[in-house]
């Protein structure tokens, strides 16, 4: 039986970005129009890497700056859900690399909550695996204060439940704008033991 199951839900690449390394608490991206993804993720990005060091969202596992897999070589969000940031915040336009964005799609209803270990998955065969939710963070605020003054102090409030996912390269390849993914899930039902 197979793990994962192929589905009928799609979404397109809109937007392409990478991160300069940090200097600041703010969080500085900028777009680009493809991504070449190795095993260590975006090639010769700031979180690339195979491993990465435990941070705030780990404490309950590890202790801080333990040496840890990386399944957060990639941030991907939904315009959907900037879309509806942006209005919670009351923001005419929504810069994607104020998010520290990788990757932004289109099509994927309620997508910061498709299921972990679900697959996207190119044309070309480049597949991602999703992680988990990615939950928003204080250095975004700071990032959008910094552009729109007052308008990012609420941006973790704003954003809860609608910052995308965190994800990993499973099959390295090229990832262009405009690229179409297809959604692949996990055949398990959900856990009943809570």
């Amino acid at each position: 039986m197979p793990a994962l199951i192929p589905t009928d839900h799609f979404c397109d690449i809109t937007w392409l970005g990478a991160l300069k390394p940090r200097t600041t608490a703010e969080v500085d991206g900028f777009a680009v129009d493809a991504l070449d993804l190795d095993w260590d993720g975006p090639v010769s990005a700031p979180h690339s890497g195979r491993q990465r060091a435990s941070d705030s969202r780990v404490l309950g596992q590890h202790s801080r700056g333990t040496p840890i897999a990386n399944v957060r070589q990639l941030s991907i969000v939904s315009q959907e859900e900037i879309d509806q940031i942006a209005a919670d915040l009351g923001l005419v336009d929504f810069n994607p690399a104020w998010l520290g964005a990788t990757i932004v799609v289109k099509g994927l209803k309620d997508f910061s909550h498709i299921p972990p270990s679900s697959r996207l998955q190119a044309d070309n065969k480049t597949t991602l695996i999703v992680d988990m939710q990615n939950f928003p963070c204080h250095q975004i605020g700071k990032t959008i204060e910094r552009d729109r003054p007052g308008k990012g102090k609420s941006f973790k409030d704003k954003a809860k439940g609608k910052r995308g996912v965190t994800a990993w390269v499973e099959r390295p390849g090229q990832l262009a704008l405009g690229d179409r993914l297809r959604l692949h899930v996990p055949t398990q039902r959900a856990w009943q033991g809570g």
